[in-house]
């Protein structure tokens, strides 16, 4: 897949595309609709197929102030996209410049005369250019007035529910890693750098790599059966995010305990994959009882990696 940032300059071999239009933060199965959809077009007119994806988010843009939970930074979201078969992800700056063009422009300008595309493909609830002035009716009218095709998709549901990016963080937020991961069609998973702790697990006799949470993430807090990745490698472990309330009740930090592991994981990067939630977060009443949860939380945990 090729990645490229904005549409200004766009080499011929990439113009003409069918396009999906979308921030796609998570690449939910409603997100995967789309692109096949965009796909299902490039296949018909022989043209590449492609995604718009706007970086920084919208929302990040607008309200710099503000804390936003991102399901997939960029680097992960270029990975989910290249799974997909797609051929060009086109990533465009949202800034101040974009921001400021009107609906009509952003379609002549950016879609238009910067990519040429053949056939547009968003969501039902799709709108774009200056204060949101653009809507699924205006592209399909600009279509039918500059020559290229466009696909309004309706919502993407199971069971009544749809698909969406706000259910996966509401999920998160009460520890339902599962419940996410069907609305993502993957396991979610988080991606940090390991920093050093108070080497209380090590105490314990489980010595943990700690990764600081990106910021604005909401995960319910407890114990989770996880797999951590670092060199592309897989590794069976055990997670716990939380406040540490029998000892500090600190900021929460991510702290991984690998199955049969020893090394230094210190400054090295390291993707976490969530599984299946175990129990919440709690204070105990002593270090030994603290350590005996454990022992039974190991346990439970080794039991659903085995059959995952």
């Amino acid at each position: 897949m090729h990645v490229i940032h904005g549409h200004k300059h766009v080499l011929p071999e990439f113009r003409g595309s069918a396009i999906a239009i979308g921030n796609f933060d998570g690449v939910h199965r409603g997100h995967r609709a789309l692109i096949a959809e965009a796909k299902r077009h490039a296949r018909d007119a022989k043209a590449p197929s492609a995604v718009m994806i706007f970086e920084p988010h919208p929302r990040e843009f607008f309200q710099p102030d503000e804390t936003h939970f991102r399901l997939t930074p960029l680097k992960r979201k270029i990975v989910l996209l290249e799974t997909l078969g797609i051929d060009v992800a086109f990533v465009e700056p949202f800034n101040a410049e974009l921001a400021a063009l009107t609906a009509e422009h952003f379609i002549e300008r950016v879609l238009v005369a910067g990519l040429g595309v053949v056939h547009v493909v968003i969501g039902y609830d799709f709108y774009f250019g200056h204060k949101r002035g653009g809507n699924p009716e205006l592209m399909v009218r600009a279509g039918e007035e500059l020559g290229f095709g466009v696909t309004v998709m309706p919502p993407i549901a199971e069971a009544g529910e749809p698909f969406s990016s706000s259910a996966v963080r509401l999920y998160l937020a009460q520890g339902d890693v599962k419940g996410a991961a069907h609305v993502l069609g993957e396991n979610w998973r988080v991606t940090g750098r390991v920093v050093g702790g108070a080497k209380r697990g090590t105490g314990m006799g489980y010595p943990t790599a700690n990764l600081p949470m990106p910021k604005g993430t909401t995960l319910g807090h407890g114990i989770y059966a996880v797999r951590a990745y670092f060199d592309g490698i897989p590794h069976d472990a055990a997670a716990y995010l939380g406040t540490r309330p029998t000892f500090d009740d600190g900021m929460p930090v991510l702290e991984v305990f690998l199955f049969n592991f020893t090394g230094d994981l210190y400054g090295r990067e390291m993707e976490v994959e969530f599984i299946d939630f175990i129990r919440g977060d709690r204070k105990f009443h002593s270090v030994d009882e603290l350590v005996a949860q454990m022992d039974e939380d190991i346990a439970k945990v080794r039991a659903v990696l085995a059959k995952a």
